[in-house]
């Protein structure tokens, strides 16, 4: 089987009813989006699809043929109308007079902004002579696994003839690029009954007269290739049949939280790295394999496939029929420096005098027998994609293995793709990361007001963030709202009491799973409480110290344990309060207990050092809003503290600060960004007043 579902044909979405009075434009746009839902047809960024359409030209008022194809970057799945470049035909056709040979492809890309219609700020991607240069007016290319293995087989050509005869052609592999657009319209000329072609190595370009015939060829074709890959493989057993059996689900992802903070730490050198796990079927059916090592030093085919993955991916040293995780862990510094080594050497084979410099030769991809595979990248979305392309990937090898032998990109086409001087002018167009890019973060009272702002403060900066609480539903609710936001990729929710060894480990484990590890902890679970001391109870003080002393050292404690595993430093942040250095009256079990927290953060701060870890504490003062701490007994017995009515204590705050000002929860979140960030990367045992101004709480 070739897809996610397995012995299912791809659907006919295609609906006559919504696609009716649609402009040209907008029929591309629905095809595109259609075709791009299904990871079975393309994957994320993969494939581009184009309409030649007649429109006014805006300067003379004639009618002229307009090329619309998708642009640099875009995802055919989630395009909208912006993103497609549009582009003068009379002008593309003419760029072919410009052309001066195959050592001179790579500069007719700086002549297609001069092809540019009404315009269109939207850059022309390198695919763009694929497609105008085929005499069709509708154009699809896509990347279907089902297609890649037949382009990934030894022998492609034969393959391709036995399931589609005449009616879809073969191309030899050729880097996309101006004179594979030449090689296409070539093909045409001389094919006319063609309804398509397959490119070897790469994928799969087919064309029509109207939209809805091109979504349906594109569709019939694949859906053909299913079939046939169906009869043919039906019984026999893939990648050579099973080694390993898979571990339990729960044991599995135990390992893969004990792996995965120990590879970002080794791999995080230039860069931080976020991590992806992922133990599909189709992974596991992989990584447990008798032919998985020998499959996977072949490399990916597609050059999509291998931008995204690298040339091949690290296979971990784990047994799991004798699993023994600390033995893993010990191997696991020298492969990684094996890999890095074959990388070097793989570029030291392949460059050119005019190559970018070496980029970062670490693993994207590490398949973990039993277990499943996890991916490295600069970010969240860019991790899981990559999986995902491997698992494409991983699709393509077990078609073209099954009918015949997989061939992987060769070496020097693979470095030439990898390192092409449009690929690196592309990569240095891309905007500088963020300041908390590639950093993790976990806070604890994530649901409430200083929580969800912190959270949000972070994100707004690049990071990823989970969020702890021991309320499921307002910590759903906070998830939810961050996650529309800023997207589904980075952020997730953990319940926790910060009190329970085992949940506080659990979470923990969970960042690793999610993430990779973690960078920043922002400590700031609270209750409060306000008693006289005659009546305050035992249960009272001891949950106090409980909540407030004990789960600040149980999610420190934990926090330790990552960071110094990953070796990369890291923050922690204790939301204190100004109670902690300013007595209050009527509250003696909390304000001993944040006085508690500000002298664990003194001496996690020298326990810390050595390892980069730094620890800092934000103390805040009558955080009103948003807070959940006010809104049980604690606002009234606040009240009642001072004298006032519930409704005057904001008011009673602020005009007993210095600064007549009410604090905010973002303003605590700024403190603790500030903390959290390299802006304060020489600032450890340190504490931040943000009150306001109280002169009782003035640290000196």
């Amino acid at each position: 089987m070739l897809n996610s579902a397995a012995g299912s044909r791809l659907e006919n979405l295609w609906d006559d009813q919504k696609a009716s009075g649609m402009s040209e434009p907008e029929l591309l746009l629905y095809r595109s989006n259609l075709l791009g839902s299904d990871k079975r047809i393309t994957n994320y960024g993969g494939g581009n699809t184009s309409a030649k359409v007649f429109q006014k030209d805006p300067l003379i008022g004639d009618e002229v043929e307009v090329l619309w194809v998708k642009g640099s970057g875009g995802d055919v799945g989630t395009i909208e109308m912006d993103g497609f470049a549009t582009l003068y035909m009379e002008k593309l056709r003419a760029l072919k007079g410009l052309y001066r040979g195959l050592e001179f492809e790579d500069e007719m890309v700086g002549y297609l902004p001069h092809c540019t219609f009404n315009l269109n700020p939207r850059a022309a991607s390198i695919d763009t002579p694929l497609h105008a240069y085929v005499p069709m007016p509708h154009v699809d290319h896509m990347h279907p696994d089902a297609i890649i293995a037949i382009a990934a087989a030894a022998d492609s050509r034969e393959l391709t003839r036995e399931i589609f005869g005449e009616d879809i052609g073969w191309l030899p592999w050729k880097r996309p690029g101006y004179e594979l657009g030449l090689w296409l319209e070539k093909f045409c000329e001389a094919n006319p009954q063609a309804r398509g072609v397959v490119l070897e190595s790469h994928g799969l370009f087919t064309w029509a007269d109207t939209a809805k015939e091109c979504y349906e060829t594109t569709l019939e074709i694949i859906n053909k290739a299913i079939g046939w890959f169906e009869d043919k493989t039906a019984g026999t057993n893939a990648f050579g049949g099973a080694r390993f059996n898979a571990l339990p689900p729960v044991e599995r992802r135990d390992i893969a939280a004990s792996l995965m903070p120990a590879i970002r730490g080794m791999i995080s050198g230039k860069q931080h790295m976020v991590g992806h796990f992922d133990d599909s079927d189709a992974v596991l059916e992989f990584v447990n394999s008798n032919d998985m090592e020998a499959l996977a030093a072949l490399g990916t085919s597609c050059p999509d496939h291998f931008l995204r993955t690298k040339i091949r991916p690290l296979v971990v040293d784990f047994d799991p029929g004798n699993p023994d995780i600390q033995a893993t862990l010990s191997g696991l510094g020298e492969a990684v420096e094996t890999y890095r080594d074959d990388y070097a050497a793989y570029y030291a084979r392949c460059k050119y005098d005019n190559s970018p410099a070496l980029r970062d030769p670490n693993a994207v991809v590490y398949l973990v027998p039993g277990v499943g595979m996890i991916t490295f990248a600069k970010d969240k979305a860019t991790a899981r994609i990559s999986g995902e392309f491997y698992t494409n990937a991983i699709n393509v090898m077990r078609g073209a293995s099954s009918v015949s032998t997989y061939c992987g990109l060769r070496e020097q086409e693979a470095f030439d793709i990898e390192y092409w001087l449009l690929e690196e002018a592309k990569l240095q167009r891309m905007p500088n990361p963020k300041s908390l890019a590639g950093r993790i973060a976990l806070v604890t009272g994530g649901a409430g007001g200083i929580g969800s702002a912190t959270a949000e403060r972070f994100l707004r900066e690049g990071a990823c963030v989970v969020l702890a609480d021991i309320d499921k539903e307002a910590l759903a609710a906070a998830a939810h709202n961050l996650s529309g936001r800023y997207s589904k990729d980075v952020v997730r929710a953990v319940t926790m009491d910060v009190t329970s060894e085992d949940a506080v480990a659990e979470s923990f484990s969970r960042a690793a799973l999610e993430f990779g590890g973690v960078d920043i902890l922002v400590s700031n679970a609270g209750i409060a409480s306000s008693a006289p001391i005659e009546e305050t109870t035992l249960d009272l003080w001891n949950r106090n110290l409980s909540i407030l002393s004990t789960g600040y050292f149980l999610v420190s404690r934990a926090a330790f344990q990552v960071l110094k595993t990953q070796g990369l430093g890291g923050s922690i942040v204790f939301i204190g309060s100004k109670n902690g250095l300013a007595a209050s009256p009527g509250a003696s079990a909390y304000c001993t207990a944040k006085a508690s927290e500000l002298h664990l953060a003194r001496c996690l701060a020298l326990e810390g050092a050595p390892e980069g870890i730094r620890v800092n504490v934000v103390n805040p003062d009558a955080v009103l809003r948003g807070s959940k701490i006010w809104s049980g007994n604690w606002l009234k017995e606040r009240a009642e503290a001072y004298g006032k009515d519930t409704s005057e204590l904001e008011e009673h705050y602020r005009q007993r600060s210095l600064l007549k000002r009410s604090v905010l929860p973002e303003d605590i979140a700024e403190a603790s960004y500030f903390f959290a960030s390299d802006v304060s990367s020489k600032s450890t045992g340190n504490i931040i007043n943000v009150d306001a101004g109280n002169v009782q709480s003035f640290t000196r």
